[in-house]
């Protein structure tokens, strides 16, 4: 039975239409089919790469860290000479976490022989790296100010300082001290007054930071009022003064 002219004009349309479309296609996969194909190979290969690097970097971050351990064991026997090459290459080369780690240690070794501007220079090192994280920076610029404290004028411990002496900052406590005495030496009482009245009623200041200021604040007449953190803990700078 034949076909009606419109059924067979919508068959002939299909026809030509899927038989464009195969040319279509033929003409696009022989145009951009090696591309596509050097894309994917392209993009295999990055991939591969970057699963052999992060295998790499997991590795060389487990060898770092025996021998950052390594180190810290000798430290504690007493074997300070053993732990100075491992430190030394961890702090030049090592990972940022562990390259502050190593410069940190090496610095507290050079305090313990009482080499203030040694570990000055090793704090300094990790407060100026750029790619430490900023919380290992700071700490470092705190001990740093520390290490040579009695060698810089006051000035440069409040300059040096003012940007981490403020109430909840993690370093307050210590920043905030160095600080109130810098002001002390440069004969500006009622600055370190008023730091260290700061400093007795933040929350979160280590126990032996607070208790000190708690002292001098009462001693220069400022109101020190602080919340008890538990049993001992001066609640004002008067209770203070009286013991």
């Amino acid at each position: 039975m034949a076909l009606p002219p419109d059924a067979t004009n919508q068959a002939f349309l299909r026809e030509v239409d899927e038989e464009l479309r195969r040319d279509q296609l033929a003409g696009f996969w022989d145009r951009y089919g090696r591309l596509l194909i050097v894309g994917i190979v392209v993009a295999l290969a990055a991939f591969a790469a970057y699963l052999i690097w992060r295998d790499q970097q997991a590795k060389a971050l487990g060898r770092e860290g025996e021998q950052l351990q390594a180190a810290y064991d000798d430290l504690a026997a007493g074997r300070t000479a053993a732990a100075g090459p491992p430190l030394a290459a961890l702090a030049k080369n090592g990972s940022d976490g562990n390259r502050a780690l190593a410069l940190f240690t090496e610095g507290d070794v050079l305090l313990q022989r009482d080499d203030l501007r040694g570990a000055a220079a090793k704090f300094a090192a990790i407060a100026e790296d750029d790619g430490i994280a900023q919380p290992f920076r700071d700490l470092a610029t705190i001990r740093r100010t520390g290490a040579e404290f009695d060698a810089i004028p006051p000035q440069q411990v409040v300059d040096r300082l003012r940007a981490l002496a403020v109430p909840g900052n993690a370093y307050f406590g210590s920043a905030g001290e160095m600080m109130a005495i810098a002001y002390l030496r440069q004969g500006r009482r009622d600055l370190a007054g008023r730091m260290f009245g700061q400093i007795a009623r933040a929350d979160g200041v280590p126990r032996s930071i607070r208790q000190r200021a708690v002292q001098m604040a009462g001693d220069m007449g400022v109101d020190a009022v602080v919340q008890p953190s538990g049993p001992g803990t001066p609640t004002t700078s008067q209770d203070a003064s009286a013991r």
